[in-house]
């Protein structure tokens, strides 16, 4: 058996979520191949040829590859298919675009959002916001796995040695267009990478007390800024910050929650942080029974504290 890994990466670097899906794909049994599809993409293949536990790294360069579009990067992970005994994407936005179509060519199901591998055809994942865990066995003769990266440990981005293979790139489908990115600068750490996060919710009231009160926390831990769907939906907090279900799935070391009631849908994306600390003025906010460290006080008077503390 041998898993192929499909990189995530912006023709410069790799993403971290890469390295949660070589671990993920090496509890799969055997070999681990890396894919490395793009233009330009030479240092990212040299980078995924240093991964701990990578055997092999196929780089696949043109111009069709370049943008990422899905149908392309479909093709090129078929035109190896038959190579693999598992297929695995990470859960992000663009592994979730490609995986369905790669599955559905050939014509297999496709196992979503995997956290645990408990053997080569079987697989746990996350079903009713996270309240209850799926085993699921595939039959099919090619295993086409999404991989939620929290679920993971990273592997060593270093200390591997595997040899770099060129694979010829498949021609542009012409099926879609790269037309443009706009891309939001942030000097904070990438909120799905983080090690802090700290996340604010409706009882802010306002954008204005959102940064007023979450900004200074943040600068003060070093840490990235999340926020619930409530304070997302009333524009509190820009869309890219909400963390859960409908948002991004995060576990960093710490997470602290500033008002926020802990519905179900928002602990689905943080409750696998390593430490959670709430802070809300409801004591029976639901929150508390995942939070390691719950203060019940009114955080515009709490947080500022905190900041003065550290």
């Amino acid at each position: 058996m041998t898993a192929l890994v499909i990189a995530e990466h912006d023709n410069a670097g790799l993403k971290a979520a890469t390295l949660n899906t070589v671990v993920a794909a090496a509890a799969c049994g055997g070999e681990v191949h890396v894919l490395v599809a793009g233009e330009g993409a030479g240092a990212v293949a040299q980078a995924a040829a240093q991964i701990a536990g990578v055997a092999k790294v196929i780089h696949a360069d043109g111009a069709s590859l370049r943008d990422g579009l899905a149908e392309n990067i479909a093709a090129q992970v078929l035109a190896i298919a038959g190579n693999y005994s598992h297929i695995l994407f990470p859960a992000t936005a663009s592994g979730k675009n490609a995986a369905p179509r790669v599955a559905a060519k050939l014509d297999v199901a496709q196992v979503s959002d995997i956290i645990k591998v408990v053997g080569p055809d079987t697989f746990e994942r996350p079903i009713y916001a996270g309240n209850a865990i799926a085993t699921v066995q595939s039959g099919d003769a090619v295993k086409v796995l999404t991989v939620r990266t929290t679920g993971f440990d990273a592997a060593p981005a270093t200390g591997g040695s595997a040899a770099v293979e060129t694979a010829a790139a498949v021609a542009d489908s012409g099926k879609s267009s790269f037309v443009g990115r706009e891309l939001s600068k942030n000097d904070r750490p990438e909120l799905t990478a983080a090690k802090i996060i700290v996340s604010g919710g409706r009882a802010l009231g306002s954008s204005e007390k959102f940064n007023e009160v979450m900004t200074p926390l943040a600068d003060k831990l070093g840490a990235a800024i999340g926020a619930s769907r409530a304070a997302v939906d009333a524009g509190y907090a820009p869309n890219d910050l909400q963390v859960g279900q409908t948002g991004k799935i995060v576990a960093p070391q710490l997470y602290v929650a500033c008002g926020i009631s802990g519905a179900i849908q928002h602990l689905a994306g943080m409750k696998d942080s390593k430490v959670i600390v709430a802070i809300n003025k409801d004591e029976e906010a639901p929150i508390f029974s995942v939070a390691d460290y719950g203060l019940v006080a009114d955080l515009f008077v709490a947080v500022p504290e905190l900041v003065k503390a550290l």
